[in-house]
């Protein structure tokens, strides 16, 4: 028999799942368009996946395997809806991938069927999180995930160090998943790599992080090609946005979902991480690179385009924003971002107020000095602009 507890807790979640997402007029800087609530939380996950059912083997009502956080999800659309694959984390501190989809792409998101599996093809491989989604031009949606498991070469007591590298996997319809052969660079370990949606050079392009090791971050973005993805071996990694001192990105950088097609070029949304008294600080920001040479950077705002703000701070990690999916459907851009290791959360814009802010907002001048003489240009030209007009400066 179901417990009679199951069913007022599902008409509870129910009630929240439902709630409309208001916008959040009071964290805006004209370029994005926040939202009041998690588009994904552990509150999202059905009750059957955390739950036993049966009242006579749980007569309590006790979550049997319980959820910690869903967060940093890859982003598609299929079918007119919006299909995000969560990183969900049990409170084993084990992540999975789910789907959660939604029509309007901003609420109402359901998980749907049950948490992604595949074949278990390296047996080392103890964690997974992260994933990337890519619709390639070659017919499949490639998912590009870390894949993580103990440095063998460790210390006999020491359980913290690791080994991340760059799982693959390919699907044509969302729920078979084809697990293909950890994707090979000349770095020892990857982080936050991710697939160009098009071929180079006839090629399959990728966004690589090169690591030393698994806390080292080594120089920045790069970008490489490989002849197959099947399996995938990227020979050389080319320098394309690297950290830089006292910057959003000092610390270190990774490139986030797949770069979104304009027609002024590929626009790229991408983490920076700086240290503070307090920890590291995560934000997001954007770069733009050439349309048939997308290794080339040819617009780069300064600054951060988005940081944690209000409760978005407090969580697992705190201070952390992260994205590594957006989506450009018909002109609105969708960027789903995590807070905090935690929950996840969408921002929109428009296509043509991202290139704005892209194209137009002026490049970091790296000197505190030159940094002024960019907002004393802007605050004369709107000097003048307010005389002309009647109006005080």
């Amino acid at each position: 028999m179901i417990h009679p507890e199951y069913a007022k807790r599902r008409e509870a979640q129910e009630r929240r799942l439902s709630m409309c997402n208001a916008i959040d007029s009071e964290h805006t800087h004209g370029v994005l368009t926040r939202y009041v609530h998690p588009v994904l939380s552990a509150e999202h996950i059905p009750l059957s996946w955390r739950f036993d059912l049966d009242a006579s083997s749980n007569p309590h009502f006790l979550e049997r395997l319980g959820i910690n956080s869903v967060f940093n999800p890859g982003a598609i659309h299929v079918d007119g809806m919006f299909h995000l694959v969560a990183r969900v984390e049990g409170v084993d501190r084990k992540s999975f991938f789910a789907i959660a989809k939604s029509a309007s792409g901003i609420d109402n998101f359901r998980f749907v069927g049950t948490p992604l599996t595949w074949e278990d093809r390296i047996r080392e491989e103890t964690n997974m999180y992260d994933m990337r989604l890519c619709a390639h031009e070659d017919g499949y949606i490639y998912g590009i995930f870390c894949s993580e498991h103990q440095d063998p070469s460790a210390e006999e007591d020491d359980t913290t160090s690791a080994c991340a590298h760059a799982g693959l996997v390919r699907t044509k319809d969302l729920r078979a998943w084809q697990r293909l052969p950890n994707i090979e660079t000349p770095s020892p370990q990857q982080r936050n790599v991710v697939l160009h949606p098009e071929f180079v050079e006839g090629k399959y392009a990728f966004y690589t992080r090169p690591q030393t090791g698994f806390i080292a971050a080594g120089s920045g973005i790069s970008f490489g090609l490989a002849d197959d993805i099947d399996p995938a071996r990227i020979r050389e990694e080319r320098l394309i946005d690297p950290k830089i001192y006292h910057t959003v990105s000092e610390l270190k950088n990774g490139q986030g979902p797949p770069p979104l097609k304009t027609p002024k070029g590929w626009i790229h949304i991408a983490h920076g991480v700086r240290e503070t008294a307090a920890g590291l600080r995560y934000v997001l920001y954007a770069f733009a690179t050439d349309l048939k040479e997308p290794w080339k950077v040819i617009a780069k705002p300064g600054g951060y385009l988005l940081a944690p703000r209000g409760k978005e701070r407090i969580g697992d990690v705190g201070n952390v924003v992260f994205c590594n999916g957006a989506l450009n459907i018909e002109g609105t851009v969708y960027i789903y971002y995590a807070s905090s290791d935690t929950r996840s959360h969408v921002a929109t814009t428009s296509e043509a107020r991202l290139l704005d802010y892209v194209f137009n907002t002026p490049p970091d001048a790296l000197r505190s000095l030159e940094c002024v003489e960019q907002r004393l240009k802007m605050i004369e030209h709107n000097a003048s602009l307010l005389k002309k007009a009647g109006g005080k400066p």
